[in-house]
């Protein structure tokens, strides 16, 4: 089998990581790179073509696929660009600094059929959130009455100093950059939210984007998702915990590159007709993080094939960063700061 020839673009710490999975994926191959650290072309030791800039590894000889981990600003733009080369295209999230990013993406998309466009949504393909997927979808717990999220990290570092904390560059802070896997997951267990009432601050490190979001979200059925969004955590936290009908469903820790966020665990409660409690709980540990493998290799299949994306198409990338948005558009003391548009 031939393999796809793949470009990274932005071959740091994401950049890298990714390129792990793709080389251990039987249908793809890593064949050239971009960051800034090189500061001209070169040849890597395992034979791998170095560029300094994107554009030149655009101009890389026969690339059929890029993966793209750049900072927000450039993202947009890189990815118009491979689709308008005729290339696959990968994109780390968020897809861009506002929904008018994603929308420009969307239309050259709409322009270069038969390519794919996959966005890096990488929490949905944890074992925590699939099974707990598959415990809503067999109805055993009812139906979903609300959902309250919690990430948080324990500082703002590497956004003080960084292009993270350029409103320019960054397009927004925590919520942007890290809160919105958690903007993602509550669309993804719980729909669409388009009533939201929401804080959005500065107050603490004082940069030129936010370290909290607070965000109370309803939805046409009468579903409330509450949220926070923070740099002020001071010990890293992630908590999902979804009320239903006849339990609940907590989504407790995460499994991430820095070890940080405690057990990745799916603990599962039965309602019991006594008013005291639960009838009893599971409590499920996940170990192992197969994400980013599994994410690499559904992109793989849709390239290969011609299957669709299951998840991290640009309609999820334009639906959650809208909700994003919302977030701050509800907020007026920070919509009239920013001059954010209302995104519905």
């Amino acid at each position: 089998m031939t393999k796809q020839r793949i470009g990274i673009a932005g071959y740091g710490v994401v950049g890298k990581r990714r390129r792990a999975h793709i080389d251990e994926t039987e249908q793809l191959e890593t064949v050239a790179v971009c960051d800034q650290t090189f500061t001209s072309a070169c040849t890597l030791a395992d034979g791998v073509r170095a560029y300094p800039t994107y554009r030149e590894l655009l101009d890389h000889e026969g690339l059929d696929a890029i993966f793209i981990s750049l900072p927000n600003y450039l993202a947009p733009d890189v990815t118009i660009a491979a689709l308008q080369r005729g290339l696959h295209a990968f994109c780390e999230k968020p897809p861009g600094r506002t929904v008018e990013d994603v929308q420009r993406v969307m239309e050259v998309e709409r322009s270069t059929p038969g390519r794919i466009l996959k966005y890096g949504f990488n929490h949905r393909y944890h074992e925590s959130v699939r099974e707990g997927m598959r415990r809503v979808a067999s109805g055993e717990l009812g139906q979903i009455i609300n959902l309250r999220g919690v990430y948080g990290k324990s500082n703002i570092v590497p956004f003080a100093g960084s292009w993270r904390a350029k409103r320019d560059h960054a397009g927004g802070g925590i919520l942007l950059d890290q809160g919105i896997h958690m903007v993602d997951l509550i669309r993804l267990f719980g729909g669409e939210f388009p009533e939201v009432k929401s804080f959005v601050t500065n107050a603490h490190w004082k940069e030129d984007v936010e370290d909290n979001a607070y965000a109370l979200m309803r939805g046409p059925t009468g579903r409330i998702a509450m949220l926070h969004s923070s740099a002020t955590q001071w010990q890293h936290l992630f908590s999902l915990e979804i009320a239903m009908t006849e339990g609940y469903i907590v989504l407790q820790g995460i499994l991430s590159g820095s070890k940080s966020y405690g057990q990745e665990r799916l603990i599962v409660g039965h309602r019991s007709p006594s008013p005291t409690g639960t009838a009893h709980e599971e409590v499920f540990t996940f170990l192992d993080d197969r994400s980013w493998r599994d994410e690499v290799e559904e992109f793989a299949r849709a390239v290969t094939t011609g299957e669709g994306i299951v998840s991290g198409t640009s309609a999820d990338a334009l639906a959650t960063m809208r909700l994003v948005y919302q977030i701050y558009w509800a907020d007026p003391a920070w919509r009239e700061t920013w001059h954010i548009a209302d995104p519905r």
